[in-house]
């Protein structure tokens, strides 16, 4: 009852979250404009206020990730980066103009992901060939579910991405890929960081392939991994039931699997594999300390030098 009544209170502005992060990311893409047309205090002043206008959008996203995905990682983060972004806004606002080059990263994120998210074209053909390729490794595994379009989720209906096992008893157990599970997250993160940072374009074009190539397989091993663990009910034990249904809220111990494979093993391990790829993208592009280092910054309260801690010094000299 108290669930559903914090959600509630959240609606209204849950309902207006896409507007939200549109105004965000352009309000985002103007700080950059100015800062590249030499108003950079002007610009700081606008990333400032569009920090705290961030916030806002992650306060207004935390209940979907919180009640309705029932994520502990995704709703957590989200809850810890409403007020990450307010102090950010009072950094810049305060004169630390280095949290410039974070927030142009952040405009450049927007603008990878909110078109795979909101445009139907675009985020039919992402969901539909990372589905195609999940099936192709399920199949290849020996597993034979259906692939059939999805009939219940209204961001995805009609495609071609819901795998349908069946057990002996006849019983079904449906997953199905939408735009979270294409990986486009983490893409546009490692997009947006790639491209605030001053660096060789041929460096900067090897370091996004590298982290795309390694998103993006990793991604179709996730979702292979959920699908048939799902779809087999691997995780059913009785001491796994009892916390999904007693403290995830799961009214059906059926999709105890599903929660296990996927809001605790598989995000748990996408905190590591983020950890994982960032350090391989660094060594061919250092530059993107500085902006990691602005980030731990806003986190710790603390100054880092992770080039001299990593015994990797950043090329200023544009070296190739």
């Amino acid at each position: 009852m108290i669930a559903l009544s914090v959600a509630d209170a959240f609606a209204p502005l849950a309902a207006v979250s896409d507007a939200l992060a549109w105004v965000v990311v352009a309000a985002f893409v103007l700080a950059s404009a100015l800062t590249w047309a030499g108003r950079r205090t002007v610009a700081r002043y606008v990333a400032s206020g569009t920090w705290g206008l961030f916030g806002v959008f992650w306060l207004s996203v935390f209940p979907t990730f919180w009640f309705e995905m029932r994520s502990l990682i995704e709703g957590t983060l989200s809850l810890v980066a409403v007020p990450a972004c307010i102090y950010t806004g009072y950094l810049l606002y305060d004169g630390r103009e280095s949290l410039l080059t974070l927030s142009h990263a952040v405009g450049a994120m927007g603008l990878i992901y909110l078109p795979a998210e909101t445009i139907p074209l675009f985020r039919r053909f992402l969901v539909e060939t990372v589905a195609g390729q999940t099936y192709a490794v399920i199949t290849a595994l020996g597993y034979s579910p259906e692939l059939v379009p999805v009939d219940k989720d209204v961001a995805v209906q009609g495609y071609l991405s819901m795998f349908v096992f069946e057990d002996g008893a006849g019983h079904t157990y449906t997953t199905h890929i939408v735009t979270a599970c294409t990986g486009i997250g983490s893409m546009a993160i490692f997009g947006g960081l790639i491209a605030a940072v001053r660096a060789p374009v041929r460096r900067k074009a090897k370091a996004l392939g590298l982290a795309v190539a390694i998103i993006w397989v990793l991604n179709v091993a996730r979702n292979v991994f959920i699908a048939v663990a799902f779809g087999n009910q691997w995780f059913q034990q009785d001491a796994l039931v009892y916390v999904a249904t007693e403290f995830a809220g799961y009214q059906d111990p059926n999709l105890t699997s599903f929660f296990i494979a996927d809001r605790v093993i598989s995000q748990s391990l996408s905190v590591v594999a983020l950890v994982g790829i960032t350090w391989l993208v660094v060594r061919e592009l250092p530059e993107l300390l500085d902006v990691i280092e602005e980030a731990l910054f806003v986190l710790t309260g603390t100054e880092y030098d992770l080039a001299e801690a990593l015994g990797q010094p950043v090329r200023a000299d544009g070296g190739e």
